[in-house]
């Protein structure tokens, strides 16, 4: 694409309020634009990051965790959230139909999930069942704040899994622990995200949290580095050791973090609201044991613009940067043209600056918005028939001659 047909553009100057590292990058960059607190638009750039971490998410969840994807809707009758005793929750979006009826935007689904399921599930032959929808939530805050980290409105994975007992759920469970690991390092935060314990209200002893080490995080934990395995501030009480090998409490260490994923055991709480069951092999009724699992890709996004930038802006891993490659032209744009198409026929996603600006300024622009590999076609560089290649989170350039860009390409980018 070409740069100067994007109808965003970079900025030095935002609000103030703006306290949020990752809300400052991303509205100097040109990712998102605020409408008002927790409520943000995905512009060009913000929307093809987003694309690919759901894109990571969707594959994980189809190929390892075999859940179907679906929609479900995000406005939701309020009876339902009667039937479960939810109807009070605080964080709830009211709203009425024109003509009378009251509804709720969905903060979850697991209201709507359930009676759809009852609808098709009736013997042990139709369990177990997972699926999995990537839509918006909303979430009526207090106070929103650190910018996507904590929206009113916001994108998020979340399955729901269907199971004949508690040994089915166990082991799909922990392939879901494993599968979110693997999201984590895709996305190059796998080595500050910890698998960690909470409170499982009253569904079970516990439910566990993906937690990433950051000090922009809200959330406080206790790291076991023994086990690699961490315990959430609001439960430390009540289990005062590491939940895996007993080490004292006093002896963990204590972290700021954000939360990006949760995995919570349901048990049959929600299958008994609205009487989900399945016939056994004998024919007697059963509940049906639930789990739910949930990854905030728009925090996701924020949480890595907060772990991976640098003072000059964001640092985007290769596998969900808007694109692959920045080729920025200094006043030999026919040449900048050819390398462009080059690229274009081999299929690299390429962000083509080709505006009248000066080097100084598409440089820092460049540096802010994070693209992996930056390419340089200059007066310098076409004296060497070349052009010049940097990595955004290295100083060192390199030399590439034209004619081996493509090579260059398929080898690195």
């Amino acid at each position: 694409m070409r740069q100067s047909s994007l109808f965003t553009k970079t900025t030095k100057e935002i609000s103030k309020e703006e306290e949020s590292l990752n809300a400052k990058l991303l509205l100097r960059g040109g990712f998102i634009n605020k409408e008002m607190a927790g409520v943000y638009s995905f512009l060009p750039l913000g929307f093809a990051v987003l694309k690919k971490i759901e894109d990571i998410v969707r594959k994980e969840m189809k190929n390892v965790m075999e859940a179907q994807e679906v929609l479900m809707p995000a406005i939701h009758p309020l009876k339902n959230y009667e039937v479960t005793g939810r109807d009070k929750i605080d964080v709830l979006f009211h709203t009425k139909l024109n003509g009378g009826g009251d509804l709720v935007m969905g903060q979850s689904h697991e209201e709507i999930v359930v009676p759809l399921f009852k609808k098709f599930i009736s013997s042990y032959k139709d369990l177990p069942q997972g699926i999995f929808q990537i839509q918006s939530k909303f979430r009526n805050e207090l106070r929103a704040k650190s910018g996507i980290l904590r929206g009113r409105e916001f994108l998020m994975k979340d399955l729901y899994s269907f199971h004949t007992d508690n040994d089915c759920f166990d082991s799909y469970y922990k392939r879901a622990e494993e599968s979110y690991h693997n999201i984590y390092k895709k996305l190059l935060i796998g080595d500050k995200t910890y698998f960690t314990y909470a409170s499982g209200g009253s569904f079970s002893k516990y439910s566990h949290e993906f937690q990433t080490l950051s000090d922009a995080g809200e959330d406080q934990i206790y790291l076991c580095e023994d086990c690699v395995i961490a315990i959430n501030k609001e439960i430390i009480d009540d289990t005062k050791n590491c939940p895996r090998c007993g080490k004292k409490g006093d002896n963990l260490k204590v972290e700021k973090s954000i939360e990006v994923g949760n995995i919570f055991p349901l048990g049959s709480r929600f299958s008994d609201s609205f009487n989900l069951t399945y016939k056994d092999m004998n024919g007697k009724e059963r509940p049906v044991i639930m789990g739910c699992y949930g990854i905030g890709i728009s925090r996701a996004m924020g949480a890595i613009v907060e772990i991976l930038s640098d003072d000059k802006g964001i640092v985007w891993p290769k596998s969900i940067a808007p694109f692959s490659v920045h080729l920025i032209s200094l006043g030999e744009d026919e040449e900048a043209e050819k390398v462009y198409n080059l690229l274009k026929k081999e299929g690299v996603e390429v962000l083509f600056d080709d505006r009248d600006k000066g080097a100084g300024e598409k440089f820092a622009e460049s540096d802010l918005i994070g693209i992996p590999y930056r390419m340089v076609v200059s007066k310098k560089t076409l004296e060497k028939e070349a052009v010049e290649i940097k990595k955004r989170e290295e100083k060192e350039v390199e030399i590439i001659k034209v004619n081996e860009i493509v090579n260059y390409a398929k080898e690195n980018i």
